[in-house]
């Protein structure tokens, strides 16, 4: 009986100890929660979208971590990622060489290239329009980026940015109503916008390899909690989930390619 006794109380103080661990984990997840489809409030004011669902579902196979989401300004993300407020980030996120060697990319969530996007009948049709010409854009976005780099190698007659700090939808009814000349963001984004509020804009493919993919990044601690997320989201591509949100929230196909998901160890 005392054997029977002591064995019970070992085993409740072992379930004890693994449910302590498990909660030990967080795994916080820092969004702007302002750039639909991916990360946006629903009508009762929750967080929904398609990176908060892939991080939704993907937890489902990762043992040892809570994870709760924090809606935050664009601008305090990777200051919070900094001081380990954040572990995971979740916006809508493309590759920077800058970003990468700061922090960790998850595989690819989403396919989704940059797309220039102008008036209907502008005279902008393709980046050798833009010399002399204005966007509007935030600071410390990989689109600004892409500007400035293209401004390096036309220093003649450079492209202009104004930083509005406003949100993409913002900036698009900016653009409908000529305050500005063109935009560059991700074709996702735009094309869902451009049809919610109707607006007179024309979207052009760009011929360009920059940032094709989204992606969750994690701060440079996280590594293990990073590599339980890539093999997460690689079971999703597997059973199809990952299609089914793509279909749901960004209404068609986004898939990333098969090899970059299979990179998953």
């Amino acid at each position: 009986m005392k054997k029977s006794l002591l064995g019970l109380a070992l085993l409740l103080s072992t379930g004890l100890a693994v449910n302590v661990e498990a909660a030990e984990h967080k795994a916080v997840v820092a969004t702007a929660g302002d750039i639909k489809p991916f990360s946006y409030q629903d009508k009762k004011g929750n967080l929904t979208g398609y990176d908060i669902e892939v991080i939704n579902q993907a937890s489902k196979y990762i043992d040892g971590y809570e994870f709760t989401f924090k809606k935050t300004a664009w601008d305090s993300i990777f200051v919070g990622l900094d001081s380990d407020i954040y572990q995971v980030a979740a916006n809508n996120l493309s590759y920077t060489k800058e970003r990468a060697s700061k922090y960790l990319y998850s595989v690819p969530i989403a396919k989704n290239p940059l797309v220039l996007v102008t008036k209907d009948g502008s005279d902008i049709k393709s980046l050798d329009d833009i010399a002399g010409k204005v966007t509007q854009d935030d600071t410390g976005t990989s689109t600004a980026k892409f500007v400035d780099d293209w401004n390096k190698k036309h220093s003649d007659s450079p492209s202009k940015i104004d930083y509005s700090g406003e949100d993409v939808t913002k900036r698009l009814l900016d653009l409908d109503s000529g305050e500005f000349d063109y935009l560059i963001f991700d074709k996702i984004s735009v094309e869902t916008i451009i049809k919610q509020k109707k607006l007179d804009l024309t979207v052009t493919d760009l011929k360009t390899d920059d940032n094709p993919n989204n992606y969750i990044i994690f701060s440079s601690d996280s590594k293990k909690l990073k590599l339980k997320f890539d093999k997460a989201v690689k079971k999703l591509y597997d059973k199809g989930v990952l299609e089914t949100l793509s279909q749901k929230y960004l209404g068609g196909s986004y898939l990333p390619d098969k090899q970059a998901i299979e990179e998953a160890k």
